[in-house]
């Protein structure tokens, strides 16, 4: 039983492998976007008819216009290297709701809501787009399938390790060590991997938009001040620490010009 689940692992890991066009390296997915997106689309649904959707605002109407200049802005991107088609199943959908939190987030398939709570923090377009291209790169680069596959793994691995382990204590001595060593070692920080390229990719995509990558790093200086340095460590957490993202995103933004600058885009909102 062990070598029998020892294969299933290893095969299943060689054969869902799929490469991310805006880093070139290969991504652990086993869920095809015929499976995943349409479970993504009637959740999303089904999250719309339980919240307050915000219709006709002019926050509301920001949103959709950010989010739509993001979308196409990355579809450029994905057309003039290489990627014709790639979203063709995607259906994008911008959604202001009335929450005080601070967020905002992706569905699989580019289904996107953003918190009232978060606008004070973005306070501009500009800063909507520093969001929305952080949420539209989750969507481009399939990191919701991925958390699924890297949990399924998680999930077999320790299903081996229950199988392989006869005696009742030390199987639950490997439980506790598995479930604590999987997460802190292996989970949290691909989550952190995630928000890190999603950073990445998105200020790259809204600097081809035309708005400015520089602000990037001012939202969460801003979200940092909000936070008022309540956080867990970053070891502990499934996000980079707001002083790495903004070190991060001060580093990146001349990259995102001149991505921009190969569009002909060389002024920024």
């Amino acid at each position: 039983m062990k070598k029998i689940l020892l294969i299933v692992v290893v095969f299943v890991g060689f054969i869902a492998c799929k490469t991310n066009p805006f880093t070139g390296k290969s991504t652990l997915n086993f869920y095809p976007n015929s499976q995943i997106f349409p479970t993504a689309f009637a959740q999303y649904d089904e999250f719309l008819g339980s919240n307050k959707v915000i219709k006709g605002t002019k926050d509301a109407e920001m949103i959709v216009k950010v989010g739509q200049r993001i979308a196409s802005a990355a579809e450029r991107w994905l057309n003039a290297n290489g990627y014709p088609g790639y979203l063709k199943d995607y259906k994008w959908e911008y959604n202001l709701v009335e929450d005080e939190a601070v967020n905002a987030w992706c569905m699989p398939g580019g289904k996107i809501v953003f918190y009232t709570g978060i606008l004070p923090i973005t306070q501009t377009e500009t800063g909507i787009a520093v969001v929305m291209g952080h949420e539209v790169a989750h969507a481009l680069a399939d990191h919701g399938a991925q958390r699924m596959s890297a949990g399924m793994l998680q999930q077999l691995g320790s299903v081996a390790g229950n199988v392989a382990i006869k005696d009742a204590e030390t199987r639950n001595t490997f439980n506790q060590a598995y479930g604590l060593g999987s997460t802190v070692g292996v989970m949290l920080p691909f989550s952190r991997s995630h928000e890190t390229e999603a950073d990445r990719i998105g200020l790259q995509i809204m600097a081809i938009a035309g708005y400015n990558p520089d602000e990037a790093a001012e939202l969460w200086k801003r979200m940092k001040a909000k936070a008022g340095g309540q956080a867990p460590p970053e070891f502990l957490s499934t996000h980079p620490s707001n002083d790495t993202r903004i070190s991060n995103l001060m580093a990146w933004a001349p990259d995102a010009k001149q991505e921009a600058a190969k569009y002909g885009v060389t002024s920024f909102k």
